[in-house]
């Protein structure tokens, strides 16, 4: 008797999965056969190097490396990065990273020729980490600070000197301090002086450079020194200038100012503000189309949106002192600004008292101030200690009422003389919206480092903000005249509001005039409307969601059941029905009341007049449930037949079918479709049928629906994921690790 051998599971398959199979070349050497070999991955890198070098005949096997070779990673294997090779991959032989080091370092000073094509290699092979350790360790960063320090390289050497320095800093191996004033100023001499011209790559890695001094050593005032603001932004104006300088250029501009002190920032902003240097940026930066693609980096490249950004928020981040600042009753200043906001609303420009009117104390205008809007006309600095907005709003106000005195003079005697209670306040409503525009653009925050959203409209006005709040503000009455909004709304009128300054804002508009036609576009309706389609398109995509799906798998037994007791319970309660005869029957009562006994196993009915309830005793006839053998609708029934050519709906009638030979049916016509609904729905459920009307229908929707909502209140704001999070494999052992504190 043969038995067959049983098959185990392989013991070494855990360690074959350590062997790859990979071939191996060697470049620029066309006698050398790539050779295919089995790489064991328990085996050290020098023992399979020795044996590729065998095999080709190489002496001095501790000279060569393993290289990756592909196009986006050249980096040599060691052994902490050696789990990367996968199997089927081609690798390189190469001279290992301290001969290709001391090759270099040997043709760095030599002739034209050997330098460049060193200079060149160095600036690839200086990204791979190991590389640069052994560079750096055999003073070659020493070296390239110094050749480039006294101007040895020149031309092509310089462009890779500069790219190779770039490199080995970006490893964060050697602190930025390590460089001297000299050096600094060699680097900023390339960026400032233009008129020794420069190839595009020395002007790319010596503004990358100067970023770095900035923000990663303390030298950065060696670097304010040197280089001008001026200077940066001509390195924009050029259209056809590489993208990169460009990129670079705004990088450092950004670097400048976010280390300066407050006084610097003010002054580099107002040249930043000037209209010569916005329109540099505008046109050079962001088009002159109507739209720009959503600042994504299809319109502008990814860093450069950033970049922009940056340099949005710095600006903006000068509004903080402001934004933070309280009013001061006796503060002289916001005093006047405050009398200034009166007297262009209510005197005009050419009232020969001014002079008199602004000695008066704020206190005697209260009249005034409260028709201005303000919610403490007494002392309405008080209106300005929240912060934010603090005395911005207070600027804002005053800037609305000097640059647009009709606009702002019609919104105060517009709500002023009101007899109804649809005034809209001027003075609360402005501090509301200072401090959404605040929130909206997040002024005082810092930059984030993956924030791209500029908005390219504050790269047209030197005013930006201010002129915001102007369109803004002017929107917020129209948008309190459509809502017809009281006191009580303002909560309500603020969210709209913001709503519509967001959604403007999100079409990215390059202009003010823009930003004004979008945000008119958006009315009160239109915001409504908008409001309704997402609501619905969000719950008709989640209802189609895996996980939804199931949860109303889930649950809808519980709502079918849930109406079935809403159904009998109508039974039970009873209803009154109308009694229709035929021609040849003579009317006694013209009504008759049924209703299910509280076990649900008997109908009791008789007849009634048109305003009793009769109780179960009352009611003389009993039919069990049991002798009910189905239910029929409309023109199904027997008593339809008998009723032809009255006026009756056939829709309407209804008829439970017996199991009596003597009395075939039960027969109705419900008063209304409700009733009909639920009587045939609470029979069908008595005769563990399938409730099948509209009701039904209806009532388990809105019901699943009101159910799912409620359920998932605590996941408001989170998107419900197409399909659910795979679940992972089940530990090897569930000994969990316990920290004593």
């Amino acid at each position: 008797m043969s038995t067959k051998p049983i098959k185990m599971p392989s013991a070494t398959k855990e360690k074959d999965s350590t062997k790859l199979k990979i071939a191996v070349e060697m470049l620029n050497a066309p006698n050398k056969v790539p050779q295919l070999i089995e790489l064991d991955q328990s085996q050290p890198l020098s023992s399979i190097i020795q044996l590729l070098c065998k095999t080709w005949g190489l002496p001095d096997p501790v000279n060569y490396a393993l290289q990756f070779s592909e196009s986006n990673n050249q980096n040599y294997i060691t052994e902490k990065n050696r789990n990367e090779i996968k199997n089927g991959s081609v690798l390189r032989l190469e001279l290992s990273p301290a001969k290709t080091v001391q090759d270099i370092l040997a043709k760095i000073n030599g002739v034209e020729a050997d330098q460049i094509a060193a200079l060149s290699k160095l600036s690839v092979l200086s990204s791979d980490l190991t590389f640069a350790l052994e560079f750096i360790n055999k003073k070659g960063l020493t070296l390239i600070i110094n050749d480039i320090e006294n101007g040895k390289f020149k031309g092509k050497s310089l462009k890779y000197a500069l790219a190779t320095f770039v490199e080995l800093m970006d490893h964060s191996v050697i602190f930025w301090d390590i460089l001297e004033n000299q050096f600094i100023n060699k680097i900023a001499s390339f960026v400032s002086n233009q008129a020794i011209p420069q190839d595009p790559k020395v002007i790319q890695c010596c503004l990358s450079i100067l970023e770095n001094i900035v923000l990663n050593s303390s030298k950065n005032s060696q670097v304010e020194k040197e280089i001008t603001i001026p200077s940066l932004i001509s390195h924009l104006q050029n259209s056809q200038q590489d993208s990169l300088i460009q990129q670079n250029a705004i990088a450092l501009i950004n670097a400048i100012f976010c280390k300066a002190n407050m006084t610097k920032k003010k002054t580099i902003a107002a040249t930043l503000s000037s209209k010569q240097v916005r329109n540099v940026i505008y046109e050079n930066l962001i088009g002159t189309g109507e739209f720009p693609k959503n600042n994504t980096k299809e319109a502008l490249g990814t860093e450069l949106a950033h970049q922009l950004y940056v340099l949005q928020t710095l600006m903006l981040g000068l509004l903080e002192p402001q934004m933070r600042q309280k009013a001061e009753s006796q503060e002289q200043e916001s005093q006047e600004k405050i009398k200034e906001l009166r007297k262009i609303a209510f005197e005009g420009d050419n009232n020969p008292n001014i002079e008199i009117t602004m000695r008066r104390p704020v206190g005697s205008y209260s009249k005034d101030f409260k028709k201005l809007g303000f919610k403490c006309e007494i002392d309405p600095i008080k209106d300005f200690n929240e912060t934010p907005p603090g005395v911005l709003a207070l600027d804002c106000m005053l800037y609305f009422a000097r640059n647009y005195p009709e606009d702002y003079t019609k919104i105060v005697l517009e709500n002023s003389c009101r007899a109804d209670e649809h005034e809209c306040p001027f003075g609360k409503t402005s501090v509301e919206l200072v401090k959404q525009l605040c929130d909206i653009l997040h002024v005082g925050e810092p930059p984030s480092e993956q924030g791209q959203t500029y908005h390219p409209l504050f790269f047209t006005h030197d005013h930006p903000f201010e002129e915001l709040f102007c369109i803004c503000i002017v929107l917020l009455n129209k948008t309190w005249k459509e809502m017809r909004a009281t006191s009580e709304d303002f909560i309500k009128v603020s969210s709209v509001v913001r709503e519509q300054i967001s959604r403007a804002l999100l079409a990215s508009p390059k202009n003010f005039d823009k930003f004004r036609q979008k945000i008119n576009q958006l009315t009160y309706a239109e915001i409504t409307q908008i409001w309704q389609q997402e609501r619905t398109n969000r719950e008709v995509w989640e209802s189609h969601a895996r996980p939804i799906v199931e949860l109303k798998e889930k649950i809808t037994p519980e709502i079918v059941d849930l109406i079935q007791q809403q159904r009998l319970g109508v039974l039970v309660g009873g209803t009154r029905f109308k009694k229709f005869f035929s021609r040849s029957q003579r009317i006694k009562d013209k009504f008759w009341f049924v209703r299910l006994s509280p076990n649900y196993k008997v109908l009791h009915y008789g007849d009634c007049d048109e305003k009793s309830t009769p109780s179960l005793e009352e009611l003389g006839n009993k039919l069990p449930v049991a002798e009910i053998k189905c239910v029929v609708v409309g023109k199904e029934c027997p008593h339809m037949k008998d009723l032809r050519g009255r006026k009756i709906t056939p829709h309407l009638a209804f008829s439970f079918i017996l199991k009596s030979a003597e009395v075939t049916s039960l027969d109705f016509v419900a008063p209304d479709e409700q009733i009909f609904d639920y009587w045939t729905d609470g029979i069908n459920a008595l005769l563990k049928e399938k409730m099948t009307s509209k009701s039904f229908e209806n009532d388990l929707q809105t019901l699943l629906s009101m159910d799912i909502k409620v359920r998932l209140l605590d996941a408001e704001g989170i998107d419900i994921p197409q399909d659910p999070p795979q679940i992972p494999d089940e530990p090897e052992d569930y000994d969990f690790y316990y920290e004593n504190n």
